[in-house]
C-alpha cells in the first residue's frame, strides 16, 4: 500500500521540532523501530534546519519549506520517502557542500551542513540544487518487517 503526505511550513526554528515529528509519526505506518524514528527525525531536523539557517539567512520574502513524504508496504517492511525542498538561494556546488563541515556561513561557530548526518541515519541520499531558485532534499529509510528483522538477527 501506498500513502503520502505534504506538509508545508515557514522556514522558522520554531517549526523544525513540528516538521520532524510530523514525518516520525507519518512513518509510524511502517511499524519503525524506536532507533529508525530517531533516524528519522534526525534527518528531518537537519534538513530543516539547512533551509532555515543556509538557503534564507540572506533573502527577503516568503520563506516557506515543503516536507512531502510517501511510504510504501511491502511485502517484508516498507520504504519511506522523504522530500525536503526549499526556495531559497541554493547550492553553488552541491560536492563541495556535501564534505563534512562544509557551511556557507563563514565565521560563525557551524558544524556544517548536516548532509553527513543525514546520509548515515538514512539508507538513501540525494541533494538536487540550483542557485538562486532552492534546494531539494531526498532521503529514503527502509524498514524490516518484525518476522524479516528476526530472521537477519
Amino acid at each position: 500500500m501506498k500513502n503520502c503526505m505534504k506538509l508545508e511550513i515557514l522556514a522558522l526554528s520554531a517549526n523544525e521540532s513540528f516538521a520532524r515529528n510530523a514525518v516520525a509519526a507519518f512513518a509510524l505506518s511502517l511499524n519503525p523501530t524506536v532507533s529508525e524514528l530517531s533516524d528519522i527525525k534526525t534527518a528531518v531536523s537537519e534538513a530543516v534546519t539547512n533551509c532555515i539557517v543556509h538557503a534564507y539567512s540572506r533573502r527577503e520574502g516568503e520563506q516557506k519549506i515543503v516536507i512531502e513524504c510517501i511510504s510504501e508496504s511491502t511485502e517484508d517492511g516498507g520504504v519511506l520517502h522523504i522530500t525536503v525542498t526549499d526556495y531559497g538561494c541554493g547550492i553553488e556546488n552541491v560536492t563541495q557542500a556535501l564534505t563534512p563541515f562544509f557551511t556557507t556561513l563563514e565565521g560563525e561557530e557551524r558544524s556544517g551542513m548536516g548532509f553527513t548526518i543525514m546520509q548515515t541515519f538514512m539508507s538513501d541520499f540525494s541533494v538536487k540544487s540550483e542557485r538562486g531558485k532552492g534546494t531539494s532534499v531526498r532521503m529514503s529509510k527502509r524498514f524490516f518487517s518484525e518476522e524479516r528483522r528476526e530472521k537477519i538477527g
